[in-house]
């Protein structure tokens, strides 16, 4: 077994995790070792890892409909005016948000995003691509890069969606969609997407209802009657209850936003104390969602990438036996033709000396035919599975895993399971999984202990 030599991105992580976040730290090594195992397998170069499938950055992303509410409160919470205009005016665009010390807000190009590993949008414009022909190439029209010097998105990113609207969905963007609340630690859904009726509203609303959790979504209502008495403030938080119940939401915390109006003000900056408490927790989701990500990773093994490892080398054999056997046919047929034409065939077979010197000719013939075909039908198949590895977004290289299966032996021998699949690697794969329970474990005792 090759050592595989810890990939710069892990690197970096352990680096940047070193002094303030020791599980996130550990999860790095738990990410090394699971590097290793696929390494062994093919499935990842040597500075590749699994730790880039997800952002290690706290994600919050936010989603409206027409109104301004969105906006106003992008610009009261983080304190900046200017980003008012700006967001309005790309906000067909998924714009991610980033911290820089510079006095100026930049704006950088989607390109910014699709190499650079630590966003939630790494190398997306393949998936974009897979989805919609030409689409990847124009990933500038789906995506940008903005830098606000605002302590708010300090150590963290936001994601402000393209508001929801009564237009046809686009695939990309509906794809964009779902991977940006998939990767988000909190989702701010703001209550002006129920407005009115849309497809794009019922997409988002189903899958919505089919991720629901109770720590990751929460509800703005923009309403500036609410101030007026508490009464009325309570009235108004039962009856989107209500609305969010008849389209299948059942959790989730609904926040009434402060009163916009005046714009940005001191004031307005101390009204998002509830929604300040939730933002404060996300380094903590942070770290649950990596954890799960590991577990996911472990179980696509097992349930996805060995599955369509096998699938492929099952397909390979098939195919390579079938072509080899219907040459051994013609061959029989021949051999059969000659006997009702000579009568001499079925004898020489049965001569002691004659007869295993045809099979050895046979076989001498047969086996480098096999071995041509198998090569032959070994190419088909790894141009298949470099299609089925885009269309499944794997990071993992199937056709180099494959190539790993065609050796000489392998072809001539009745053997289907890919080379290292056996009961050792799977008791890794489960130690590693238990490792991550533990890490879990550990998160949990920074907030409470059991048994004291």
């Amino acid at each position: 077994m090759t050592e595989k030599t810890t990939s710069k991105y892990l690197l970096n992580l352990e680096k940047q995790f070193a002094s303030d976040n020791p599980i996130l730290l550990k999860a790095a090594k738990l990410f090394h070792e699971l590097d290793q195992i696929e390494y062994d397998f093919g499935f990842l170069d040597t500075d590749d890892t699994t730790a880039s499938k997800g952002s290690w950055w706290p994600v919050i992303s936010l989603v409206a409909g027409n109104s301004a509410a969105k906006a106003k409160f992008l610009s009261s919470y983080l304190g900046t005016e200017q980003l008012l205009s700006s967001i309005q005016a790309s906000n067909q665009k998924f714009t991610v948000l980033s911290h820089s010390p510079q006095a100026n807000t930049a704006t950088l190009p989607g390109t910014a995003l699709d190499v650079d590993h630590r966003y939630p949008f790494y190398k997306i414009s393949r998936k974009i691509e897979q989805l919609q022909k030409g689409e990847g190439s124009r990933i500038n029209a789906y995506l940008e890069l903005k830098t606000i010097n605002s302590s708010q998105v300090k150590n963290k990113l936001i994601v402000d969606m393209p508001n929801l609207s009564g237009a046809p969905t686009n695939p990309v963007t509906s794809m964009l969609t779902q991977h940006v609340i998939a990767q988000s630690d909190l989702v701010l859904v703001f209550t002006d997407i129920f407005d009115s009726a849309s497809p794009a509203l019922d997409e988002l609303v189903a899958y919505i209802a089919a991720n629901q959790d109770s720590n990751k979504f929460i509800y703005l209502v923009d309403d500036a009657t609410a101030a007026l008495t508490a009464s009325r403030n309570s009235e108004i938080l039962s009856s989107w209850q209500r609305k969010l119940s008849e389209h299948g939401l059942y959790t989730g915390q609904i926040i009434i936003l402060p009163n916009q109006a005046t714009g940005v003000s001191s004031q307005n900056q101390g009204d998002f104390s509830a929604i300040d408490r939730r933002v404060s927790n996300v380094e903590n989701d942070r770290s649950y969602r990596v954890l799960d990500t590991i577990e996911k990773n472990i179980q696509e093994i097992d349930t996805v990438i060995m599955p369509e490892l096998k699938k492929a080398i099952e397909l390979w054999k098939e195919r390579s036996a079938f072509s080899s056997f219907i040459i051994l046919g013609f061959f029989a047929t021949l051999a059969i033709f000659a006997e009702i034409e000579t009568g001499i065939i079925l004898g020489s077979l049965l001569d002691p000396i004659i007869g295993p010197a045809v099979i050895l000719l046979l076989i001498a013939i047969m086996v480098p035919l096999h071995l041509g075909i198998s090569k032959l039908q070994a190419k088909i198949i790894i141009n298949q599975l470099n299609n089925q590895q885009k269309k499944l977004n794997l990071l993992e290289n199937l056709a180099n895993a494959f190539e790993q299966n065609i050796t000489f032996w392998r072809t001539l021998l009745p053997v289907s399971d890919p080379v290292g699949w056996n009961k050792k690697t799977k008791a890794r794969l489960t130690q590693l999984s238990d490792k991550t329970k533990d890490l879990v474990q550990e998160l949990n005792d920074n907030f409470s202990i059991y048994n004291e």
